[in-house]
């Protein structure tokens, strides 16, 4: 073991050789802190520990896994002890060991995601709740949140009725009767697993001595990702020897809105006050430059654990922070930069990752690779063309277009819902199958079905609503045709009413959707839509292919999905006030984690980083001039003059925002002001002089607004 101890620097070092104790690793981006881990646990088999009596958690199976096997390379069969599991397996194998005891019975299914909305399904119908008011993916995020902050259905109810408020309330009834059901079926959710755990430890003192007794030994990694009921158990499990090591980087918790808590980790001094604190500040990954522009960045943050990263690795100039027109350019420049280096410094395509801060942005970039013919991955979601929102406005406008298109007829015909089930759907399939005809033509012949007289009349107005839209297709723009489609069908309205965070972004979607009709039609001078959605069919037939073909690929993707990954150049895209930091964040005064998001992202390269931003954007089907992000002034870089050129309607807004900074004594970028109507916001850009001068504020509701400030009426405070 001391030939292997020479593997590691000397914070390593100490790390693995304080075992008693409660202690405290800082593990900063790319400092080795799996190293740390495995050669924690292997020391300790060297000094004789049983492995029976040693426990590690992570978050995810790939890094137990990984852990695991490093420890097997270290210590030989020893390491098979070792319990490593994530928090939910290990939850899952305890209730199964203990459930006789429990009252549990030991056969008990897991539900899914799928399995829960399920349930929730049939609650919402036998409640006689409105499905289109109360929406399962809304109703489903509650439950499961209460279930991380160790809330069961009773204690919920308690809550609700000192509340008065009647979404808790209906929740409240929602989740009694989801649990009943889940009971019946022998079954228990995720959230059920830490829950049922903690409950067992409550309520059965014998069973929660055994297992601290059992657990000298308690390793937790990515401490800053947990939430109270995580929280608690790791508490519970450490509280007899106290031999609790925590790994993590508070620098990098972001996410916060699944339920994870930062003060976990950065109050782990007031739960264990006798801990050792060691920090692993050497980087193994990131050049010099890389780490210092991100330092400048993420030290101003009000709550953090003071470290700083440093390398060995060369000090070249590798940052650069690029200012485009649009979006468009900006994803232009990225796809045509990473081609020039594939093919001039041949660098593999799986070298290169774009981070953005929203699924929406990722459109661009997927035209621009295209364009290009590059290669590339989103990680963790849909490409954009193949989301269900996408999928579901594009058959509307296929069948506009051709009403004899049955594939999209059926994928519309009860979206959204119209009461035209599918009993329904198949009379009118079997009429037109039987007289060799269209789902339409059929759908002509209504009443010749004996079909429910509310079908019938649903039926009829769906007809007429594709007529209709028939009709505008030859009077109005294609992005018009859209905006209509999506607010006549009530497509819009529903997700609007649902008011949770896929609906919202799914609308965001669908704006981003007008922005890539309207930007086509910029590019063709007025474009057909039957012409878009032809270049949008051929664009999908091409990532088919590609997709059968084993190659080097870019990756895309969200920066929450980043961590934990490196590639040798990273681009941090869309840095604009309201984008990046995003909007909300702006209005809560709660910039920490937008900016523990930004330092994530900076902190994926490994030699070169690309920090970008636009002057003007297109998103979520508005054109917006957004300042740019205050990450970008903190990270202490110079911009390079935007590569392309700027339309004439940039430059003369930009030409009159600096202006009106200049001239203008009252007002300035960031101010918080209150308006009479929107309530309060805060400005992210001025324009025009005296008379004239304007500001766009982001509201606290998330709207953006211009305003003529002589008629705004617009309080500064």
């Amino acid at each position: 073991m001391d030939e292997l101890l020479n593997d590691l620097n000397p914070p390593q070092k100490e790390a693995v050789l304080h075992t008693e104790g409660p202690l405290l690793v800082l593990a900063g981006a790319g400092t080795g802190k799996t190293r740390v881990i495995t050669y924690r646990i292997a020391n300790l088999l060297n000094k004789g520990v049983e492995p029976y009596n040693i426990l590690a958690i992570t978050f995810t199976n790939k890094a137990a896994g990984e852990i695991k096997k490093r420890v097997a390379t270290l210590s030989g069969e020893k390491a098979a002890g070792v319990w490593l599991s994530t928090f939910h397996s290990f939850a899952a194998k305890v209730l199964r060991m203990e459930a006789r005891h429990i009252n549990l019975n030991p056969n008990y299914v897991i539900y899914d995601d799928a399995d829960q909305k399920n349930i929730i399904k049939q609650c919402i119908k036998e409640l006689s709740i409105d499905e289109k008011k109360f929406k399962i993916g809304s109703i489903q995020d509650a439950i499961s949140r209460a279930k991380d902050d160790l809330i069961d259905s009773v204690s919920y109810s308690i809550y609700t009725i000192t509340d008065n408020d009647k979404m808790r309330y209906m929740i409240s009834s929602v989740y009694q009767l989801y649990q009943n059901k889940l009971n019946s079926c022998n079954a228990l959710d995720f959230g059920d697993l830490l829950l049922k755990l903690m409950e067992t430890f409550m309520n059965y003192p014998a069973i929660r001595e055994k297992y601290q007794a059992r657990f000298h030994y308690v390793l937790v990694d990515e401490y800053q990702d947990t939430n109270r009921a995580q929280y608690m158990l790791v508490k519970t499990l450490a509280g007899k020897h106290h031999n609790l090591c925590v790994v993590g980087d508070d620098d990098q918790a972001i996410y916060s809105w699944r339920g994870a808590n930062v003060r976990n980790i950065l109050d782990f001094e007031k739960d264990y006050p006798e801990v050792k604190i060691i920090k692993l500040e050497q980087n193994y990954r990131s050049t010099k430059a890389i780490l210092d522009c991100s330092w400048n960045v993420i030290k101003n943050n009000s709550s953090r654990k003071e470290k700083r990263l440093w390398t060995h690795k060369s000090t070249e100039e590798n940052v650069r922070l690029l200012s485009f027109s649009d979006e468009l350019e900006e994803a232009k420049f990225i796809a045509r930069e990473i081609k020039r280096q594939h093919s001039s410094e041949n660098k593999p395509y799986d070298g290169f990752s774009v981070f953005y801060r929203t699924n929406a942005q990722s459109r661009v970039f997927e035209d621009a690779f295209r364009q290009e013919a590059i290669p590339y991955n989103i990680v963790g979601t849909l490409k954009f063309y193949d989301r269900k929102e996408i999928k579901d406005i594009i058959s509307y406008l296929r069948v506009i277009i051709n009403p004899n298109d049955n594939l999209s007829l059926k994928r519309i015909i009860n979206v959204p819902h119209r009461s035209i089930g599918d009993t329904t759907i198949k009379t009118f399939e079997e009429l037109a199958a039987k007289d060799s005809i269209s789902l339409w033509e059929a759908l002509a012949r209504l009443e010749e079905f004996d079909i429910m007289p509310r079908s019938k009349k649903s039926a009829a107005e769906f007809v007429a609503l594709i007529k209709r839209f028939t009709v505008q297709l030859a009077e109005l723009t294609g992005p018009e045709l859209v905006q209509a489609v999506l607010k006549e069908s009530g497509y819009l309205a529903e997700l609007e009413l649902e008011d949770s965070v896929y609906s919202k972004e799914r609308i965001n979607n669908l704006m981003e959707f007008i922005s890539a009709v309207q930007e086509y039609n910029e590019q063709n001078n007025g474009g057909k839509i039957e012409d878009f959605l032809a270049n949008v069919a051929l664009m999908s037939d091409l990532d088919t292919l590609e997709a059968r073909q084993d190659i080097s690929k870019v990756t895309i993707m969200t920066l929450h999905l980043a961590k934990g990954l490196e590639f040798d150049t990273v681009f941090v895209t869309g840095l604009e006030e309201g984008l990046f930091p995003i909007a909300s964040s702006i209005m809560e005064d709660d910039l920490d984690e937008e900016r523990r998001l930004c330092y994530v992202g900076m902190t994926r390269a490994k030699n070169s980083l690309f920090l970008t931003h636009a002057e003007s954007r297109r998103l979520y089907g508005q054109l917006r001039f957004n300042a740019p992000s205050r990450f970008i002034h903190e990270a202490h870089l110079s911009t390079e003059p935007a590569i392309m050129n700027k339309p004439a309607q940039v430059q003369q807004a930009f030409r009159q925002d600096e202006k009106g900074q200049n001239r203008n004594k009252f007002y300035r970028r960031g101010q918080r002001v209150k308006h009479p109507e929107f309530g309060n916001g805060r400005i992210v850009t001025i324009s025009g002089d005296e008379d004239d001068l304007k500001v766009t504020v982001i509201f606290e509701n998330g709207d953006m607004k211009k305003l003529l400030v002589k008629y705004a009426n617009l309080h500064a405070f």
